[in-house]
């Protein structure tokens, strides 16, 4: 790795699965740090993953691609005392270990921060957890759907109206994000190592984040308030913040939260100045008290026109709205790869000339071109040569299949 990217010689281990702890490692290998993802001989259950409700069938691992890019590979049985060996000559050399294996596991394999920290004073241990790391629900697992979306209220509270059924959240929708925070929770356990000279442990939990993206209801509930469910579309609390229609089957968020500024251009936007004059619609008050007679009036004006000419005519009037994109618009979005949210992927592989950038940036400071992920176990060998092993001792842990080496790619 060239010494001029921003976290060149931070040598992390990934001994973390599925999705959350492994986003904070690909933000550190986009970054330029040295990931080596751990993975057992028979691979990470999120490799082999394949189908089910809400995920999209494809010839690539589009998840693992994204999850795990730019990263070494290692298989390591930390069931047997010679794997375990290996990852502590691991530990030995490492700046950051990230896991979110469960707490109860954790002790069997001897990864607790407890086991790891005598090894490496400079350690920083990175723990990702369902419920957080005390309470008598700590133990327990979870995913982003159940601890983050379910538990906070979120799932409650994203739902249409009050009489639907609790929104689903997408897969891993919770755990990028999260994967986020783990990243800032290391970066500044580096920071203070670099002012102390000792590493330390940090975590975070899905729990805590879905409170966190929750914040302003909960807090709403703790001080006591009511926090009344969402209305239908057709009672909203304002017309000028909802949902419409276009002629061409297109939706868009109409979302003006300054009526007194924002009715006079809208209504030169939607060219119909007479609703200037009508009493219902004459102040913000009245606008607000009478809100479901104006929404059917602005979805007839709305869906006279297709997307593309709304869209122009509001940016005209510089009024905020947003489009309510599909998955499928990012192939030809012009503004998220001029951005950088979308970045080049330059590898046949990948089955896509395009990937999903970590969401930041540092001014002058260059990530790392993306890399296809590891092979199961494809740099295993090449990593025990550098941990000091000898060609014999290679040859005894690949014997026992205490550690794997993967075919390299074709």
């Amino acid at each position: 790795m060239s010494g001029d990217f921003l976290l060149a010689g931070v040598r992390v281990i990934d001994a973390a699965s599925f999705i959350a702890g492994p986003v904070a490692t690909t933000i550190m290998a986009d970054l330029g740090a040295d990931v080596i993802k751990i993975e057992p001989p028979d691979g990470d259950p999120y490799r082999h993953r394949t189908g089910g409700p809400g995920v999209a069938e494809s010839p690539y691992n589009y998840r693992w691609i994204v999850d795990n890019r730019t990263k070494r590979g290692m298989a390591l049985d930390l069931r047997e005392a010679a794997g375990r060996a290996v990852l502590h000559r691991l530990v030995e050399r490492a700046d950051v270990f990230v896991t979110n294996t469960p707490l109860d596991s954790r002790g069997r394999l001897g990864i607790r921060w407890t086991d790891l920290a005598p090894l490496n004073p400079r350690l920083v241990y990175a723990s990702m957890t369902a419920y957080g790391e005390r309470g008598d629900e700590a133990g327990r697992t979870g995913f982003d759907a159940t601890a983050l979306w379910a538990r906070t209220g979120l799932m409650d509270l994203a739902k249409p109206s009050p009489d639907s059924p609790p929104a689903r959240s997408l897969p891993g929708m919770g755990d990028h994000p999260t994967g986020v925070t783990l990243f800032a929770a290391i970066m500044t356990a580096l920071y203070q190592r670099s002012r102390t000279g000792r590493g330390t442990m940090v975590s975070t939990s899905l729990l805590a984040n879905g409170l966190w993206w929750n914040a302003i209801q909960i807090q709403a509930a703790l001080s006591g308030a009511r926090v009344e469910p969402r209305p239908p579309r057709e009672e909203p609390a304002s017309a000028l913040a909802n949902l419409y229609r276009c002629a061409d089957g297109r939706w868009f968020l109409l979302n003006l939260l300054n009526d007194d500024r924002d009715w006079p251009p809208l209504l030169r936007a939607i060219e119909r100045p007479a609703l200037a004059d009508d009493a219902r619609f004459a102040t913000t008050p009245a606008r607000r008290a009478n809100a479901r007679a104006l929404v059917p009036i602005l979805d007839g004006v709305f869906v006279s026109r297709p997307w593309a000419e709304w869209r122009e005519i509001l940016n005209r009037h510089r009024l905020t709205f947003g489009e309510v994109g599909t998955v499928d618009d990012a192939r030809d979005d012009p503004q998220m790869v001029a951005s950088g949210a979308l970045q080049p992927f330059d590898d046949p592989r990948a089955g896509a000339p395009l990937t999903v950038a970590s969401p930041l940036w540092l001014e002058g400071v260059e990530k790392v071109a993306p890399r296809f992920p590891p092979e199961l176990g494809e740099h295993s060998v090449e990593i025990l040569r550098e941990l000091g092993y000898a060609q014999p001792e290679i040859d005894k842990l690949l014997g026992a299949r205490v550690v794997v080496q993967g075919k390299p790619p074709a």
